[in-house]
C-alpha cells in the first residue's frame, strides 16, 4: 500500500484519452473542461479519483479475483512425477485489466490501481504479504453473470401460486414483467429470434394436431368434420393442460406429423387421427426453444449491464424449466407456473404474443406450439344446406377387408337461377351455404383445417426410450457394538 501525493490526488483525465466509448461518453457528457494530466489537451475531463469510482464498480460487479495457489487437484498434478503440468495464475495482472477495461493509457491505470490500492489495503495485510482486492499482484478475470436470485424469485412465484394468491399477485406479475418485457429486443448467439412470426409466406405456416380414437364410430365423425372434432375444443370441454387453465380454450399443435401423434401417447390398438392446420392470418409466438442462445451486452461501466446479464442467465435456463416433465399426479399443481405464465403472455405482456413454441418432451427433436385462445379460432367447414357427408373406413374384398379411408360428401344438385325480370337486381342470397349459427365469438380466424392432409394411423406397438441403471445389492454381517 502506497501513499498519494497531492498532485496524484489532483490528476485529470478526458475523454480522448479514454477508448472505452460508453464510458468516454459520459465523461464527455459529465465533465468539466479542464487540462488533461494524461494528453495535456483542453477537454472535458473528470478527477481520476472519480475514474477509479467507475473501474472499482465496474470490477465489484463483472470481475472476480483468482486464486494466489493452486487447487488440490492441482497439487496432485504438480506432485505426479510422470505429469508435466505447470500451474499458472487464471486471469491476467490487475493493471493490465485496468488498463484493457477502460483502454486507458498505462500511467493512468497505475494511478488508478495506486488509487484502489490504499482503498482496500491495510498495513497487517501489507505486512504479512497478503494481497487485498488491488494489491499490485492480483490477477482478475472476467466473471459469468449469476441468475441465482432470479431463480429463488421464480421459486417463490410457483409457490406462491399454489399456496397463497392463484388469481391476483402483484408481486407475480412485477416478475413476469421483468422477465418477459420487450423480450422481442435480445438478440440470441444462433440468430434466431426469440419471436417468430408464423403465417401466410413465414416459414412456419402450418401446424399439425392428433386425437386418439377407439371407437370407428367417433372417428368417422372426425373425418367427416375435422374443423369440429380434430380442433381446438369448446371452453365447456377445455381440460387444464401446460399452458391453460380448465375452461380456456387453446390450440395445441406440432410442427410436424410424427411430434403431434408422440404427445397424445396413444395406447396400443387405438386410431390417431392426425390432421395439418394452415395458419391463415400473422401470428407472433415466443419461441422457448431459442432462449438457451439468448445474449445481451454493452458496456461494464453501464450500471444496466449486471442486471441485463443476469436476467438473460436466468432466461436461458427458462425454456427447459417451463417444458419440464410433469408426472400426471403433479399436473393440477405443476402447472399453475407455466398457466399463469400464457395468460400473461397472451393479456398483459408488451410484446403482445398470440402463442408459446416449446420443446416436446415426447420426442426429442419435435416442437410443440400453442395458441392463446384469441389466436385459436378455427375457420369453419362450408356445405350446401342438405349436403350429406359420409366416412367410410374400407371395403371387403376376396382376400379379407381392405383399409382405404374416404369422406364423401353428396350435395343437392345447384338450381339454376330464374332469369331475373326487367329492372330486378340479382342478390346473392348466403344462407343456404351456411350450417352454422352465428355465434358471439368475436375472435378474428387463425386457422383453417387442409382436408387433404389428414390421415390416419393405427397404433400398432409403442417404443419406450429410456436410460438404464444397473441396481447394486450388497449383503454383510452385522457387527456388535462395543463400549
Amino acid at each position: 500500500m502506497k501513499g498519494m501525493s497531492e498532485d496524484d490526488d489532483h490528476k485529470r483525465i478526458c475523454h480522448d484519452c479514454v477508448g472505452e466509448a460508453y464510458l468516454a461518453q459520459q465523461i464527455e457528457n459529465d465533465g468539466q473542461s479542464g487540462d488533461c494530466s494524461y494528453c495535456g489537451q483542453t477537454l472535458a475531463c473528470i478527477p481520476i479519483t472519480e475514474l477509479a469510482d467507475h473501474i472499482e464498480t465496474a470490477f465489484a460487479d463483472h470481475y472476480v479475483r483468482t486464486a494466489n495457489y493452486p487447487d488440490s487437484w492441482q497439487e496432485r498434478a504438480m506432485a505426479d512425477r510422470e505429469s508435466s503440468y505447470e500451474w499458472e495464475r487464471d486471469g491476467q495482472p490487475v493493471l493490465d485489466a485496468i488498463e484493457e477495461a477502460a483502454s486507458i493509457p498505462s500511467d493512468a491505470a497505475a494511478d488508478v490501481l495506486e488509487i484502489l490500492d490504499n482503498r482496500h489495503g491495510d498495513f497487517d495485510s501489507a505486512a504479512m504479504g497478503e494481497e487485498t482486492e488491488f494489491s499490485g499482484e492480483t490477477y482478475y478475470e472476467e466473471k459469468g453473470a449469476s441468475a441465482q436470485a432470479w431463480h429463488e424469485e421464480w421459486h417463490s412465484f410457483e409457490q406462491s401460486l399454489k399456496t397463497e394468491a392463484r388469481f391476483f399477485s402483484r408481486s407475480a406479475t412485477e416478475l413476469l414483467v421483468r422477465v418477459f418485457g420487450q423480450i422481442d429486443t435480445l438478440k440470441t448467439k444462433p440468430r434466431r429470434p426469440l419471436v417468430v412470426d408464423a403465417g401466410p409466406n413465414r416459414k412456419l405456416t402450418h401446424l399439425y394436431r392428433a386425437r386418439v380414437f377407439q371407437s370407428s364410430e367417433r372417428l368417422e365423425e372426425a373425418l367427416c368434420r375435422p374443423d369440429l372434432h380434430l380442433g381446438s375444443p369448446p371452453a365447456r370441454l377445455a381440460s387444464a393442460g401446460r399452458m391453460n387453465a380448465r375452461g380456456i380454450s387453446v390450440f395445441y399443435g406440432a410442427t410436424s406429423a410424427a411430434v403431434a401423434l408422440a404427445e397424445v401417447r396413444p395406447p396400443v390398438g387405438s386410431k390417431v387421427a392426425v390432421a395439418r392446420f394452415n395458419i391463415i392470418r400473422p401470428l407472433r409466438l415466443l419461441d422457448l426453444t431459442a432462449l438457451d442462445g439468448v445474449k445481451d451486452g454493452g458496456s461494464i461501466f453501464d450500471p444496466s449491464l449486471r442486471g441485463r446479464l443476469e436476467r438473460v442467465a436466468f432466461l436461458r435456463t427458462l425454456g427447459e424449466r417451463m417444458t419440464r416433465s410433469v408426472m400426471p399426479d403433479d399436473e393440477a399443481f405443476d402447472y399453475l407456473a407455466t398457466q399463469a405464465v400464457a395468460d400473461f403472455l397472451a393479456t398483459e405482456n408488451e410484446p403482445r404474443l398470440d402463442g408459446i413454441i416449446f420443446g416436446s418432451a415426447q420426442a426429442k427433436t419435435g416442437r410443440n406450439v400453442v395458441l392463446f385462445h384469441k389466436a385459436a379460432r378455427l375457420e369453419a367447414m362450408q356445405f350446401p344446406e342438405g349436403a350429406l357427408i359420409e366416412a367410410h373406413t374400407g371395403y371387403g374384398t376376396e382376400d379379407g377387408w381392405e383399409i382405404d379411408y374416404g369422406v364423401s360428401e353428396t350435395v343437392p344438385k345447384a338450381k339454376k337461377p330464374a332469369p331475373p325480370e326487367d329492372g330486378d337486381l340479382m342478390i346473392f342470397d348466403p344462407r343456404p351455404y351456411l350450417n352454422h349459427r352465428a355465434d358471439s365469438d368475436t375472435r378474428s380466424v387463425a386457422l383453417r383445417v387442409d382436408t387433404g392432409a389428414v390421415e390416419v394411423h393405427h397404433v400398432d406397438w409403442v417404443k419406450v426410450n429410456s436410460t438404464r441403471f444397473d441396481v447394486s445389492r450388497h449383503r454383510h454381517e452385522k457387527r456388535d457394538l462395543k463400549f
